[in-house]
């Protein structure tokens, strides 16, 4: 390839390539640009200034790659050193017998190649091979290293070429230090690609969409002109009664297609996808292993490579493109109460991504039931609370029941009717109503589970999607080049044994490194990572697994410690304020430093799940990304939900008794639970878990991060130096795109709401309003994400996707768990079976009147331990011979004083009976709710089956108008032979025929 091919002619730029001439034999014979010919219009020149096409204002930049650009100094940059020239020659003879295999892939307008062809290269010095093979040979040299990256550019986009992509390249930008590569795909490359992909495509055929029954229309209609203000003015939500027929794309069937505009055929998504597909493909084998494009990106041959957005989304004379219709239509919070146009989504950004603004949609319209009934549970509450026995005899005035000190020596004797506050709240979250709640929302996520895989059929159907499935994904390059360094390592054993046997003298250094990498070559073909092989990145992984969950447990121990120590400090404070809001001041700042950690911990643990699983070497990106979810997932859980398992579980429950407790480190006694139970810490510590980490991580870092992100390219790209006209000139979509956030994959956004699903399910009946939040922070999130998506963010590449993926499973894998949770939450750590208990057991009258007294154990405060008694004995005024705490004991004058009474273990028994039926009966409903509820609706069960049987009839007539015709031929043949027969003895005959046609023409 001669430097002239880089290079396309046309509508050209303020550069040297300005005095360049139009190639008529290149350009106008072999590509057939007979527009050349022609002075570009106005409009093509707007276009070609907006980055979105070539410079002749023709053909569209599907793809651009980035690279670092030295400036040169000298005239360096007008010669190239004779090593370098002499390396390509070389690279150009190892690959000519790879190219030759893929002649039949090559693009027309290599046409030239043929004639006038290259004379054969010189053979290569030994020294120039072995460099070229050895990798890192002399790369402690930066021009070195830039001359290195630059021959593996031009190896890597001639070997695009060789696949049919055409390449423009700019490196006289505005943006200094960076070159662009634009990549365009030809008609025939998007063809044959998406024969390979086995896109489907729209046919010709259309057939009708009918509704199942003239009734469900009726509701249909009917309900699409009541939420008719609700759908987003885009063409995707018009209801449309007609379908194209779709099918595979085949270069043998494209009469099938409506191929009247080649332009827009493929829109610019799927053409994006078809180049990245190529890219992947593409190998540069000038080293010891092939690199990908995944290894160039790495290793800075190339910086960034992305496709472009089709247009701005604001600014004058804006001409109108989807991303400027999603970003006014669905980016925008004025549109925050209408329904996202997924289909234009799915049209920008491809099926995955769409997909995941289908789910986040459906997942927030699923709230707004489970939230009105969270706001109903709790209203329920703040109405009975009044009506509560228990809390109102708790704060009774005439309550004088004296409680045990909370703590050793600072901590003194206190009245049971200063928890009166604590027990009023402690009821608006646990009440009878939290049981059906409880049910509710294990039903309400049966439901949602099943809801959305018939959403995702719809979406499967309505998306031509329905017959696809995906294929194995390309190896890894980090997979590759692991192969291929367990290849050398075997052969070059190999040769060792074989010269140690044959006795050979000191072999040739460059041939045997040639040899050995040819052979690794062909090896790693063969070759794969055992599980032998990944042994010790298993251990790795296992071990750092371990030791990430110990340092969130040792942070919920230390905060522990914490909350026992202030408790001690904040008693023995002088202010009497200080010391009657003790309990408030430690749940709420233990609480804020739990959700300080937790964040830290987050973005430590994605850093940590990454770098285990790049350890594994997975083979496939999918492989990669679902172990790093699952890392992720498994490390951010425990992280976000340690504390939250602590109070509602352990708490208060390995506290041992007064004048028996049970210390930490001889010195720190456990802290006990407040006397309305651990319910009401355990809603403090999840409300603000919640919202701190929905307003701080969620959209806090999602609009900063970004921003500042962005802000610091601006100023590394040096743009503050350019003359005031520089700057106001218009930049090229190209350059613009490249100052955005480069697209991060979707695990970020599907992990922050996979870990709300646990706050929303898992605590739910400590926790009532946590849908409701929920709610309100996906209102937002939606929008958040879709600005950032349009405006914020690279464009992605289209990525194909059917479902999910393992997200689903690990919804399913949550609400299976929220049920046991929810069981032992209500049993264990609400006051509700003990409630049960009191009523139908030892209650005289059947109420809950003394129940309080019935809870509470006696105490002889002259069994307090030496030293652990309080220093103010006195503080209520009077001497305290007797105190109550909160357990089911024997008193202090029976036969077996402060043993564990009979009332405990009925009311163990019920509570483990209650959690036994709670499971099971919830667990049923919800498989009950599954089996009622079809995968699949029936309309587009139905629709499917019409597919099938119009594709069989288009195929059917298809082969019956090829009989036909070749019948046809058929029997004009045969009569053809039978009259030649007949005439063949008699000459004259012959002319006959031809005179009379003759004289009638």
């Amino acid at each position: 390839m001669t430097e002239e091919g880089e290079e396309t002619p046309g509508c050209p730029p303020a550069s040297s390539s300005e005095r360049q001439p139009p190639h008529f034999l290149r350009d106008v014979i072999f590509h057939g640009k007979f527009k050349l010919l022609k002075a570009l219009t106005p409009e093509e020149n707007t276009r070609c200034q907006h980055g979105l096409y070539f410079q002749d204002g023709q053909r569209r930049v599907d793809y651009v790659l980035t690279y670092h650009v030295k400036k040169p100094s000298g005239g360096r940059h007008g010669r190239q050193p004779a090593r370098l020239l002499t390396d390509n020659v070389v690279a150009r003879s190892l690959r000519r017998g790879a190219r030759a295999r893929e002649k039949q892939l090559r693009h027309p307008a290599e046409k030239e190649d043929f004639l006038t062809p290259e004379p054969p290269p010189p053979p290569p010095p030994s020294s120039l091979l072995a460099s070229d093979v050895e990798l890192g040979f002399q790369g402690d040299s930066p021009d070195y290293q830039e001359d290195d990256k630059r021959s593996r550019r031009e190896e890597f986009e001639g070997n695009l070429r060789d696949m049919g992509l055409e390449l423009e390249k700019d490196e006289d930008a505005k943006t200094p230090g960076v070159g662009f590569v634009k990549i365009h795909a030809p008609w025939n490359v998007l063809c044959r690609e998406a024969e390979f992909m086995k896109l489907k495509m729209p046919t010709k055929k259309v057939y009708e969409v009918k509704q199942s029954s003239s009734v469900v229309e009726k509701i249909n209609s009917l309900i699409s002109k009541v939420s008719e203000p609700l759908h987003p003015h885009v063409e995707e939500h018009q209801t449309k009664n007609i379908k194209h027929l779709s099918y595979t794309f085949s270069r043998e069937k494209q009469h099938l297609f409506d191929l009247s505009d080649k332009d827009s055929f493929f829109d610019s998504k799927t053409r994006s996808s078809i180049v990245f597909e190529v890219l992947k493909r593409t190998k540069c084998t000038k080293a010891k292993y092939s690199m990908g494009m995944t290894s160039l990106l790495g290793s800075g041959v190339y910086t960034a490579a992305y496709p472009l957005h089709d247009g701005d989304v604001d600014g004058e004379n804006v001409e109108p493109n989807d991303r400027k219709l999603l970003y006014e239509e669905w980016a925008s919070y004025s549109v925050f109460y209408k329904y996202q146009p997924i289909g234009l989504v799915r049209k920008y950004f491809g099926e995955k991504i769409g997909l995941y603004f289908a789910w986040l949609g459906l997942y927030t319209q699923m709230l707004i039931p489970a939230s009105l009934v969270g706001v109903i549970v709790f209203l329920y509450g703040c109405a009975t609370v009044d009506d509560n026995i228990p809390s109102m005899e708790i704060c009774h005035p005439k309550n004088n029941i004296t409680m045990c000190p909370l703590c050793d020596r600072a901590c003194s004797y206190w009245k049971l009717s200063t928890a009166c506050g604590t027990a009023r709240a402690s009821h608006l979250f646990d009440n009878p109503a939290t049981v059906f709640f409880s049910i509710f929302m294990a039903l309400w996520a049966a439901m949602f589970m099943e809801h959305w895989k018939r959403r995702q059929m719809r979406l499967n159907y309505e998306w031509d999607l329905t017959g696809f499935e995906e294929e194995e994904d390309h190896p890894r390059a980090e997979y590759e080049f692991r192969v291929m360094q367990k290849s050398l390592k075997k052969e070059h054993k190999s040769q060792q044994k074989k010269s140690r046997g044959q006795g050979e003298d000191r072999p040739n250094k460059w041939k045997q490194t040639v040899q050995s990498a040819m052979a690794g070559l062909r090896l790693s073909e063969k070759e794969k990572l055992t599980c032998r092989d990944r042994l010790p990145a298993y251990m790795t992984n296992l071990v750092m697994m371990l030791l990430m969950i110990g340092v969130t447990f040792a942070i919920v121990f230390g905060v522990i410690l914490y909350r026992i120590s202030t408790k001690a400090a904040l008693h023995m404070s002088s202010n009497p304020i200080t010391r009657n809001h003790v309990r408030l001041t430690v749940k709420t700042t233990a609480a804020i430093i739990n959700l300080v950690v937790i964040l830290i911990l987050d973005e430590v643990y994605a850093a940590v799940a990454r770098w285990l699983t790049v350890l594994e070497v997975p083979k496939t990106d999918k492989s990669f990304e679902e172990r790093l979810i699952f890392k992720t997932f498994i490390l951010k859980f425990v992280n976000a939900f340690t504390p939250i398992i602590y109070i509602a579980f352990f708490r208060g429950r390995l506290v041992g008794r007064p004048g028996s407790y049970l210390y930490v480190f001889e010195s720190y006694r456990m802290e006990e639970c407040a006397h309305g139970g651990c319910l009401m810490e355990l809603c403090i510590q999840l409300s603000i878990t919640m919202l701190g980490k929905q307003l701080i991580q969620n959209n806090l870092f999602e609009i900063g991060i970004p921003k500042l992100k962005k802000l610091i390219r601006y100023i590394r790209s040096k743009r503050e130096s350019f003359k005031e006209e520089e700057r106001e000139k218009k930049l090229q979509r190209y350059e613009t795109d490249h100052f955005l956030e480069p697209f991060a994959g979707l695990t970020p956004e599907y992990m922050e709401m996979i870990i709300q699903f646990g706050f929303v399910t898992l605590f739910v009946a400590s926790f009532p309003l946590a849908p409701l939040f929920a709610l309100l922070n996906n209102i937002i999130e939606i929008r958040l994400d879709a600005k950032k998506f349009v405006a914020e963010l690279r464009r992605p590449v289209a990525a194909r996707a059917k479902d999910i993926g393992i997200w689903y499973n690990l919804l399913r894998g949550v609400a299976k768990v929220a049920v046991i949770i929810n069981a032992f939450v209500i049993s264990f750590t609400s006051d509700f079976i003990p409630r049960l208990v009191y009523q139908y057991m030892y209650s005289p009258d059947g109420s809950m009147h003394g129940f309080v007294n019935h809870t509470l154990s006696y105490f002889n405060v002259s069994h307090f331990q030496d030293g652990k008694e309080p220093m103010d004995a006195l503080h209520l005024g009077y001497p305290v011979e007797m105190c109550r705490y909160k357990d089911y004991r024997e008193p202090p004058w029976s036969a077996t004083p402060y043993e564990i009474s009979k009332e405990f273990w009925a009311v163990l028994a019920v509570r483990l009976a209650f959690v036994i039926v709670f499971q099971n009966v919830v667990m049923l409903m919800s498989d009950i709710v599954d089996w009622l509820i079809p995968d699949i609706p029936k309309d587009i069960s139905l629709q499917i089956h019409k597919e099938k049987i119009l594709m069989v009839e288009l195929f059917m007539k298809e082969e019956q108008g090829k009989m036909h015709i070749l019948d046809t031929m058929t029997s004009m043949g045969g009569k053809e032979n039978y009259s030649s027969n007949k005439r063949s003895p008699v000459a004259r005959p012959r002319s006959v025929p031809h005179n009379n046609n003759a004289n009638n023409f």
